[in-house]
């Protein structure tokens, strides 16, 4: 009894004589067996990646025989910050220097939004299957070298990574958990993404100025923070009577970006092809800035947002982007939610309606605003229902916005006002979550994150559209609804006659799915998706979404407007 003890109470290697070559029949990890065995099964599951050689280096300096009590603690002591950092590694978490750089930005969470944040890490059958494990991994060491297992399937990992015929390969192991394991099929991505922006570079739309004698009307442009296609799939909304209002849907429209810092200098830049992202924060070419060329086009710019702008500087960096006006005054806008900082987010209805109402008695012929909403920003809490996380808020959020933006399109058309309107989200929320992200986490730009549904109304009194809708399902970014606009411009869709949606959105520029954050890069390719970490290579991602979204029946959010 007292041996069995010995072997497994403490989580140290047990070498029976230190002084012997370590042989396979000397391999004993103790409790650290419990570490990898447990990194496998969450390898297996595909919520971690692995990097084998790394972890066969930890086993080893666990292995390697030290004489003295005094070295074993220490080295003890030395092993557990370096397993935690080494599962961090392995994670799919962003790498540490990424999340110390955004430590100022975590700190002006509330502390009820760290906590749901950190509760997203849990998840209860991930906890039972590591718990049986341990069970039976406890029954298990007292019959088997469990040392020399746990040592020889980290070699076989390792060896590996190290296909013949392909040495000079990455060959990233989180390809194995989606079925990838052939390096081979890794070979077409690589260079392809410095062809892409190569291309992109090279493209531009202009805006021009309307004729003189065609009847003046307003752009707005709404982008919406956190809403994808795979949100509105998770809520059940996409068939909301807003979607059946447009003239224009783009269904496989790219935003690039999962961020929103990101996704508001792509689309204030959408008169130019799609830049890296290190570029972003880079001055660019002088055609390609949205509201610069609506002015040169004759038109008065507008800056509207439900929030004031202050986290992460939005505002400055949206100003930046060549659009120096100062944001239309919200002060006194009823304020139905407040943000993951307690900031104030206001109505939407309310804010665009002050926008129109302002508009109205503005004798400007023509104006394109760009108004920014965070309403459905992950973190947010509504004030009528403290009780309740955002996440569980979410579809409530998103059914009064869409309802607000139903709304307000019909009293554009009530007004007589002719106005073209742009609904553009900035990125997804994650809603779902996937298998290499929690719920909320937007690290890797993936396709459940960035395609996005876009919708174009042409509204007036001499707005008649003639045809179908113009369901647009080709590969497309920003540059394809600046083409539309442009053509708009050329040859307006206002008049007696009216107009087709075909002739404006025939021959739209096509963008291949490119999609990237600090770090990370995912394209498509063949009707594939793959991943690039930290030019680690690339590896094929299959996104998974890994939950549903919780009920939230007979509970509906009510505004007095």
């Amino acid at each position: 009894m007292t041996d069995k003890i010995e072997q497994t109470a403490v989580p140290e290697v047990n070498i029976e004589s230190p002084s012997a070559p370590v042989s396979l029949t000397s391999i004993k990890l103790g409790e650290w067996n419990y570490y990898f065995i447990a990194k496998f099964l969450l390898f297996w599951r595909g919520l971690i990646g692995l990097h084998p050689l790394e972890n066969l280096a930890f086993a080893a300096f666990l292995l390697a025989p030290i004489t003295s009590v005094l070295g074993r603690r220490i080295r003890a002591l030395i092993a557990v910050p370096l397993a935690i950092a080494l599962l961090y590694y392995d994670s799919w978490l962003p790498p540490i220097s990424r999340t110390l750089s955004q430590a100022g930005l975590l700190s002006s969470f509330s502390f009820t939004y760290l906590m749901e944040l950190l509760g997203r890490f849990i998840s209860w059958p991930v906890v039972s299957m590591l718990a049986v494990a341990w069970a039976i991994y406890r029954v298990m060491a007292l019959q088997l070298r469990i040392g020399v297992m746990v040592f020889m399937v980290l070699l076989w990992l390792a060896l590996r990574q190290f296909p013949a015929g392909h040495p000079t390969l990455p060959v990233v192991v989180a390809a194995q958990i989606q079925g990838n394991a052939d390096a081979k099929s890794m070979v077409p991505v690589d260079g392809r993404l410095q062809s892409f922006y190569a291309k992109e570079s090279q493209r531009m739309v202009r805006l021009v100025k309307p004729n003189e004698n065609a009847a003046p009307f307003d752009v707005l442009f709404i982008h919406i923070c956190s809403l994808s296609w795979d949100d509105l799939k998770a809520t059940g909304l996409e068939q909301h009577p807003l979607w059946k209002s447009f003239d224009f849907i783009l269904r496989n429209f790219n935003s690039a970006a999962s961020y929103s810092g990101p996704a508001a200098i792509r689309i204030n830049r959408a008169l130019c092809g799609q830049t890296p992202h290190q570029s972003l924060y880079a001055p660019a070419q002088e055609g390609c800035y949205l509201m610069n060329g609506f002015e040169k086009a004759g038109f008065t710019t507008n800056l509207l947002l439900n929030h004031d702008g202050h986290f992460d500087d939005f505002l400055g960096l949206v100003q930046s982007q060549n659009f120096h006006v100062s944001p239309m005054p919200i002060g006194g806008l009823p304020i139905p939610i407040h943000a993951f900082d307690n900031s104030p987010i206001y109505d939407d209805l309310f804010v665009l309606n002050r926008w129109l109402g302002n508009r109205q008695k503005n004798n400007t012929p023509r104006v394109a605003a760009y108004y920014n909403t965070v309403t459905l920003h992950d973190g947010n809490h509504l004030d009528a229902m403290p009780n309740l996380r955002s996440h569980e808020t979410y579809k409530l959020r998103l059914k009064k916005l869409l309802d607000d933006m139903d709304s307000f399109l019909q009293q554009i058309s009530h007004s007589g006002r002719r106005t073209i309107v742009v609904i553009i989200p900035e990125h997804g929320a994650a809603l779902q979550g996937e298998k290499m992200q929690i719920s909320g986490l937007r690290e890797i730009p993936s396709p459940a994150i960035t395609l996005v549904p876009v919708g174009i109304r042409v509204i007036g009194p001499d707005a008649h559209r003639r045809g179908d809708v113009a369901q647009i399902s080709e590969s497309t970014s920003y540059l394809a609804v600046s083409d539309i606009i442009s053509k708009m411009l050329k040859t307006t869709p206002f008049g007696a006659a009216g107009f087709s949606a075909a002739d404006y959105s025939s021959e739209l520029p096509q963008t291949e799915f490119f999609a990237e954050n600090e770090g990370e890069v995912i394209q498509r390719h063949d009707g594939k998706y793959f991943l690039n970490q930290n030019n680690q290579g690339w590896s094929e991602y299959v996104v998974t979404p890994s939950q549903a979204l919780p009920s939230l029946e007979g509970r509906s959010l009510n505004v007095n407007h």
